[in-house]
């Protein structure tokens, strides 16, 4: 498996994460739940962008990677 493959199912398995939570915020009741996961989701979106970055610095260095 290559860089550029696990760095595709990295940011794939954040953004199911983080859509996860977000949902879960939407369809509790309970406030301080939300929050948490609110919050959790926030970390997620920063992390996959921190993520996105990266892979694309690995393209730029390594293009092979980019056939994945």
């Amino acid at each position: 498996m290559t860089v550029g493959t696990q760095m595709q199912q990295a940011i794939a398995g954040i953004q199911s994460a983080a859509a996860t939570m977000k949902t879960f915020a939407l369809e509790t009741q309970d406030e301080n739940a939300k929050k948490d996961f609110e919050s959790i989701a926030k970390n997620l979106d920063e992390s996959l962008q921190t993520l996105n970055g990266r892979q694309k610095y690995i393209q730029q260095q390594e293009p092979q990677y980019t056939k994945f």
